[in-house]
C-alpha cells in the first residue's frame, strides 16, 4: 500500500460524522472527487474488517462497531469520566446549564465529556461532536493559546460560516484571539449555533501546552449581564480543579 492510498483510505473515514453518519458509494465518491472503483475497494476493505457496515435496505455505509473498541481503549487511557465527570456535573447543577469538555484534535475541537442540567431548553451537543477551532467559545478558547504560526495555518485553510455571527475575517479573528488569551476566557453568542452562548476556559497539559477547554453553554437569554461575572468565577474555579488532573496526566494528550 502506498502512502497516498493510505491517506485516501483515512480520508474516507473522516466523512462519517454526526451530521452525515452514512454515505452511499456514488454520493461519497462525488463528495470526495474520487474514482468509484477505488472508493468501492476502500469501503469493502473497511467492511470486511468491521470498521464499516453496509445497510441492507439503503445500501449505504455506516461506521461499524469496531470503533467502539477504540473508544473504550481511549476512555481507559484517559480515565476522564472517573475524575472529571463529577466536577462537571457539580458545575452544571450550580449554573443550571450544559457543561462540556473539549479536547484539541488537529484543527478541530472534539467534545469528549458532557454534563447536563435538567432544563426544558438546553444546548444540545453530543460526545464526538467535532468543531473547527475558529468558531465558538469552546474552540476559540483553545485556538487563542496556540502559537501564532499555527493560528495562521488554520485561517489559511478557510473558515466556514455557521451563523451570521461566525467570524470569517482573519484579522478580526486573530484580534479576538489575542483578547481571549489576555483575559484567559472566551465568551460568544450565536457564533456556532443561533441564540446560544458559550463561556469557555482553557486547559493545559503538564508542559503548559493547551489541549482543551471547559465550557458552559445554553440559550443566550439565560446569560444576562448581571449573571455573567458570577458564572465566570464558578467556571474558573471548576476549571482549576480539572486542571489538576491534566497537570498529572496531561502529557498523555500531546
Amino acid at each position: 500500500m502506498t502512502l497516498k492510498t493510505l491517506e485516501n483510505a483515512l480520508d474516507v473515514l473522516s466523512y462519517f460524522t454526526a451530521e452525515t453518519p452514512e454515505w452511499g458509494l456514488r454520493d461519497l465518491a462525488r463528495k470526495m472527487e474520487m474514482n468509484h472503483t477505488v472508493l468501492h475497494r476502500i469501503l469493502k476493505t473497511y467492511e470486511n474488517k468491521g470498521y464499516l457496515i453496509q445497510n441492507e435496505s439503503t445500501k449505504n455505509y455506516e461506521l461499524g462497531l469496531k470503533f467502539l473498541e477504540f473508544s473504550s481503549v481511549i476512555k481507559q487511557k484517559m480515565k476522564l469520566s472517573e475524575f472529571i465527570q463529577p466536577v462537571m456535573k457539580e458545575l452544571a447543577d450550580v449554573v443550571n446549564e450544559t457543561v462540556f469538555l473539549t479536547l484539541k484534535d488537529g484543527d478541530d475541537g472534539v467534545t469528549v465529556e458532557i454534563a447536563e442540567y435538567e432544563q426544558q431548553i438546553k444546548f444540545n451537543v453530543m460526545v464526538g461532536t467535532r468543531t473547527p477551532l475558529y468558531v465558538g467559545a469552546s474552540c476559540k478558547t483553545i485556538m487563542a493559546f496556540l502559537p501564532e504560526e499555527e493560528q495562521l495555518e488554520i485561517t489559511k485553510k478557510g473558515m466556514k460560516v455557521f451563523t451570521e455571527k461566525t467570524m470569517t475575517d482573519k484579522r478580526e479573528l486573530l484580534e479576538d484571539l489575542k483578547v481571549i488569551k489576555e483575559q484567559g476566557w472566551s465568551f460568544t453568542k450565536g457564533e456556532f449555533s443561533d441564540a446560544v452562548f458559550g463561556m469557555g476556559t482553557p486547559l493545559f497539559n503538564g508542559s503548559g501546552k493547551v489541549i482543551g477547554s471547559l465550557t458552559i453553554a445554553g440559550p443566550s437569554y439565560r446569560m444576562p449581564e448581571d449573571r455573567f461575572a458570577e458564572t465566570l468565577e464558578i467556571l474558573r474555579k471548576k476549571t482549576d480543579i480539572i486542571q489538576q488532573y491534566f497537570n498529572k496526566f496531561g502529557n498523555l494528550y500531546n
